[in-house]
């Protein structure tokens, strides 16, 4: 099998080194020569065979919008475009409907693991028509984890279902990762009981109900600092949070815990605490997000 790939970045980069350990060839491109197979998207699509199938892999929003609209100008009906960014349901549904009208057909592909993925596999959530992902499933099986299939992938429904599902997918983590947050300020404000709240965490691992991933990422943070001094508690929000609170106003769904998590990171901005220093230190941890240096203003 042999894809195209848009997106050679923190993900697709790794990706592409995934797929191609389980045998799919790929030819990727990216703005970044270094990076790239080929010098552009002509080569690309000269590239494939003559069904081709590219997966889209690049910031959501307007770059992947203009990555789409130029990539549909390159294929021909039976062609299949696969959109593994955080987009937005909404745009699954209309970016489907523009490019079936010239036969060409789309997936969206909800993806997670971050930088982790290449070694560990990703977690997918796709929508799409039952024939589309049948023919992409050596795709999804390269890059899904090891084990079963229905712990690590999922079709999810329609076009849209995939990223509707990631959309709820990133909503929740922002719950459990904010939970984590509290429970660290309120071990770490007492250093005359808890003078090492990394070993807490770590006796949290085995045996708990509160065992997971991203208990393990903080407690990788705290062993390479332990007050999180190194590292100011500002949390950025890439979108799904928002739209998730905003899908449970839709639906009239109590979100209480999603929703605090999602202003919590709106308070953030405003002023560092150590909670919020927990926040940002898992995200640099499974995605390799950006963080700020204690010491910028």
């Amino acid at each position: 099998m042999h894809i195209g790939l848009i997106g050679l970045g923190r993900m697709g980069g790794n990706m592409r080194a995934r797929l191609r350990a389980a045998g799919i060839e790929v030819t990727g491109y990216d703005p970044n020569p270094e990076a790239s197979d080929v010098a552009d998207l002509d080569a690309l699509v000269a590239a494939l065979p003559s069904t081709k199938i590219v997966w889209v892999m690049v910031p959501a929003g307007e770059v992947t919008e203009s990555v789409i609209t130029g990539l549909a100008g390159h294929l021909r009906a039976g062609d299949l475009v696969i959109d593994g960014g955080n987009t937005r349901y909404h745009d699954d549904l209309r970016r489907a409907r523009e490019l079936g009208a010239r036969g060409i057909r789309y997936v969206d592909a909800g993806v997670s693991g971050g930088i982790w993925g290449k070694d560990v596999g990703y977690g997918l959530m796709v929508g799409g028509e039952d024939e589309a992902i049948t023919e992409l499933m050596p795709v999804f099986d390269a890059l899904r984890p090891d084990g079963p299939r229905e712990e690590g992938f999922v079709h999810a429904g329609p076009v849209g279902a995939g990223h509707y599902a990631k959309m709820i997918h990133n909503g929740v983590e922002y719950g459990i990762m904010q939970a984590y947050a509290e429970g660290y300020e309120i071990l770490a404000a007492r250093p005359d009981l808890v003078p090492d709240v990394s070993k807490v965490f770590q006796a949290w691992q085995r045996g708990t109900v509160v065992r997971s991933w991203l208990l393990e990422l903080l407690i990788k943070a705290l062993n390479s600092d332990p007050r999180l001094h190194e590292i100011q508690g500002y949390v950025a929000d890439s979108g799904e949070g928002r739209w998730t609170v905003k899908e449970a106003v839709d639906l009239a769904v109590p979100a209480p815990v999603i929703s605090a998590a999602l202003f919590a990171r709106f308070d953030s901005r405003q002023e560092d605490s150590p909670a919020m220093k927990a926040v940002a230190a898992l995200r640099q941890q499974f995605g390799g997000h950006a963080v700020r240096a204690a010491e910028e203003q």
